[in-house]
């Protein structure tokens, strides 16, 4: 394998592949990128068996193609110490020893052979369902969701985003049993019946990060245990998470007759600097509601602090007092971009739903983020 690079190029690539492998691999090849040259294309592949990412880049001076495992925290350690230059890339194919020539200097780190790097899931042919959707639709659906998603060994099935799909729209779903958020985007799918999987969290969140410079539409391929979503410079290959979804639509309340309208920012604004008096371990924020005035208190007898704030808002509804998790209400405000936000509640042992209110981003037209309060 020999051919030439720019070093900056082939840094960037190999840290946004790098993202996948593991902090402590099950096994040693896993330490190591796959390195594919062929036709003037370095494809690289970065695995943990449960998601794969492949890359590629277009290369100068290919004069022998091949293939061959590279250290990763090597050669990403190396290239980050050089300014932006071409550099030589070549391999000894008799022992895999990897040397790296730029224009004062050279390197040389210890390779391996790439026949030895596992394969990753194919699609089941007869299972295989494909939709098409736009980069910036799919990195508005991962971004706003995958915050909700939950960490839990016992309930595995919450811990990805849910991916519901029928033919003139796709929802995105993510939940950890406290909060919920529900995003409905309408496009004709090319999908006979509708369909569903559940993307796990790890993948999602490289997916956010690789879609910030996709510019075409992402093409995504899934039978019942495997996920392809394919871009333009990166193919993602990862399992699905297997079980059956909660009913989503059945926990999210369509009475709540209290209904708060206030400037977004200036809400999320007035939790922050009321939560820092809020008690450590519930972070407990209590609201109360009333003739346009929202009250916003929190407290922590254990250190004897307390806060307390009041926003102008627009209130349809009877008085009102209840206690939302500070945290949880600062990450759904965060990934709201409307001007408004709209609040709806029942009464103080019922979910509110916090909803954009006439949002200039077509993603959030038809979004909703539920929140179950805490008692006092």
């Amino acid at each position: 394998m020999k051919f030439t690079i720019s070093s900056s190029a082939l840094l960037g690539l190999l840290q946004n592949t790098g993202k996948v492998i593991p902090p402590k691999a099950t096994m040693p090849i896993l330490d190591y990128f796959l390195f594919d040259l062929k036709e003037n294309v370095l494809t690289v592949t970065a695995s943990d068996l449960e998601t794969t990412l492949v890359s590629k880049l277009n290369v100068d001076g290919m004069e022998v193609p091949g293939v061959v495992a590279v250290p990763s925290k090597l050669i990403i350690d190396s290239l980050r110490e050089l300014s932006d230059q071409p550099i030589d890339f070549s391999v000894d194919k008799e022992n895999y020893e990897i040397t790296i020539k730029w224009q004062s200097g050279k390197l040389s780190i210890p390779g391996l052979n790439g026949a030895g790097y596992p394969e990753f899931s194919t699609l089941n042919e007869e299972e295989r369902k494909q939709i098409v959707i736009p980069a910036d639709w799919l990195q508005s659906g991962i971004s706003k969701t995958v915050f909700a998603t939950a960490e839990s060994d016992l309930r595995p099935i919450m811990n990805g985003i849910y991916f519901d799909i029928t033919s003139d729209s796709i929802v995105f779903v993510a939940t950890d049993a406290h909060k919920l958020v529900k995003l409905t985007m309408h496009k004709e799918m090319a999908i006979d019946a509708p369909s569903s999987f559940i993307l796990p969290k790890k993948p999602a969140v490289l997916l956010k990060g690789i879609l910030s410079k996709e510019a075409e539409d992402v093409t995504i391929e899934f039978d019942s245990k495997n996920i392809v979503f394919t871009l333009t410079d990166y193919k993602l290959i990862c399992r699905t998470i297997e079980g059956r979804y909660p009913n989503y639509n059945s926990v999210i309340p369509t009475n709540n007759i209290n209904k708060v309208l206030i400037d977004r920012v200036a809400f999320l604004n007035g939790i922050k600097r009321v939560s820092v008096c809020s008690n450590q371990a519930s972070n407990l924020i209590k609201i109360s509601i009333d003739n346009n005035v929202m009250t916003l208190a929190a407290q922590d007898t254990d250190f004897s602090v307390s806060a307390e704030d009041r926003l102008e808002c627009s209130y349809d509804g009877q008085p009102l007092t209840l206690g939302f998790k500070s945290t949880f209400m600062v990450e759904m405000l965060s990934n709201i971009s409307s001007k408004d936000v709209s609040v709806e509640l029942a009464d103080a042992t019922r979910a509110g739903l916090f909803i954009p209110y006439e949002s200039d981003d077509e993603c959030e037209k038809e979004m909703i983020m539920l929140l179950m309060p805490i008692m006092s």
